[in-house]
């Protein structure tokens, strides 16, 4: 067992300059100053017509109430906006234009489902202080490293001796003992692979370096626990498909280990040598979209893309990651329950119909009860949470301050559920103004299905304290 495959630093530095090649060349095609040529109208496979943007929004982009957009984004793998994969996330131009758009340089701005912290990224990079909430302890963290600026030279040295001991494992060098011990643990993992991974774990939180980098490298760390553990990697959901026959080889958690790490690294020293100084992004704890510890009139502008109702399941989506880096032991549920669009109710929550008091809800609400009443409580709790957020918001937010909401559509129980089209009167009736709202199409969903079929549209709701 102590003869284990070789692994090669060259091959692993060259798919790391490729993987970050590409995303360059990407990028390259956007600019901060594109000229006005990057706005065209288009019309899809059905007739309709959409305003189609390349790359960077013009900050005074012309918007008709109800508009829908077609925006192509070049810089998803920009900076550090790159780092670790994280189920429906902003693409930065959206939330970069509407930074520029509704706020300026010195504001404060709240993202009360901060997620994997692309508003608080661009909020950055434009001098805005930015506040992230997010109940999950996964999300804070990945946040706050992305929004972290690190010391080059600390960084690269640092790496350098990671990649060593990359290249110095041996099985014996891990104890069983050594071992994390979670849930159907040898189900989700291969010996070998538990045996690297402890092994990465240990080496990071060894190093003597500033917890900002050990941090960084556990970030690195854990962008590779799905891909390396027999779960589908493209699921949402962490499940084992057995039909899949995902191939899981000695070595695999290293040499991807190592090929992240330089990937991320170069994404990192670029973030860290143009975020400005003095500006903040925090991520509190203890804090919820619902339940916000700020003062009263205090943000300048909150932005956001909120879950879907039935939304994605972010504990079970990244469960094996909370077990390794320890934000969890034992069942996910009491997390589950806190997420805004949980599933997680009790049987009893369900018994009776409940109504949110906007008619067009109600009665899809009613229509959703008729065929199955534990999905009808999901949809009416995610609109009650969703009122509870605007509520908080709206305290916390100053006169005149916008509240910028994106969010999506989906079907339950084959029940559309226009998740935009109810908020904005619930939105009325704590007090907003509806200043404008359009529709972003969604790219993978812009193919030719049946019209009554498609969801391809975001909608983005502009309300006004």
């Amino acid at each position: 067992m102590e003869n284990y495959p070789p692994i090669s630093l060259a091959i692993i530095k060259k798919k790391a300059e490729q993987r970050n090649r590409r995303a360059k060349n990407k990028q390259n095609k956007n600019s901060f100053n594109l000229p006005s040529s990057n706005v065209k109208q288009i019309t899809n496979n059905f007739g309709e017509t959409l305003t189609r943007v390349d790359g960077n929004i013009p900050v005074d982009l012309p918007i008709r109430q109800g508009e829908r957009f077609l925006f192509i984004s070049y810089d998803q793998s920009k900076y550090s906006h790159g780092i670790h994969k994280y189920p429906a996330k902003f693409f930065p131009e959206l939330p970069r234009w509407l930074l520029q758009r509704y706020s300026k340089k010195g504001d404060v701005i709240l993202e009360p489902f901060a997620g994997s912290a692309t508003t608080n990224i661009e909020a950055l990079l434009h001098e805005r202080h930015s506040v992230g909430v997010d109940v999950d302890p996964f999300a804070r963290f990945l946040a706050r490293v992305k929004t972290t600026p690190l010391n080059k030279s600390e960084i690269k040295d640092s790496t350098n001796e990671l990649l060593n001991k990359v290249l110095s494992f041996q099985p014996s060098l891990v104890r069983q003992e050594d071992l994390p011990n979670f849930p159907y643990r040898d189900n989700w993992f291969e010996q070998d692979i538990l045996l690297e991974l402890a092994y990465l774990k240990q080496n990071i939180l060894q190093l003597a370096v500033s917890q900002s980098i050990k941090d960084f490298y556990l970030v690195c760390f854990s962008s590779i626990i799905r891909a390396v553990s027999n779960a589908d990697n493209n699921c949402t959901r962490t499940v084992i498909r057995k039909k899949l026959n995902k191939e899981i080889y000695p070595s695999m958690a290293l040499t991807k280990f190592a090929e992240n790490l330089l990937t991320f690294q170069a994404r990192m020293i670029e973030f860290s040598e143009v975020c400005p100084p003095d500006i903040t992004a925090e991520f509190p704890e203890n804090n919820d979209a619902r339940y916000i510890n700020y003062p009263d009139a205090h943000f300048d502008l909150a932005l956001t893309s909120p879950p879907y109702a039935n939304a994605v399941d972010y504990p079970r989506t990244h469960q094996l990651e909370l077990y390794w880096l320890g934000f969890v032991e034992g069942s996910l549920a009491p997390l589950k329950r806190q997420h805004v669009g949980t599933e997680n109710v009790k049987a009893a929550d369900y018994k009776e119909l409940h109504s949110i008091d906007v008619p067009i809800a109600d009665k899809v609400l009613t229509s959703i009860f008729e065929k199955d009443p534990r999905r009808a409580y999901i949809a009416y709790k995610y609109l009650d949470d969703m009122r509870l957020n605007m509520q908080e918001v709206y305290r916390t937010l100053k006169k005149g301050g916008k509240y910028v909401i994106v969010v999506g559509n989906n079907r339950i129980r084959n029940e559309l559920f226009e998740s935009w089209r109810y908020l904005m009167p619930l939105a009325e009736k704590i007090g907003y103004k509806i200043h404008t709202y359009f529709g972003s199409e969604i790219i993978k969903h812009f193919i030719k299905v049946p019209r009554e079929q498609r969801i391809n549209t975001d909608w983005v709701i502009v309300l006004e304290k």
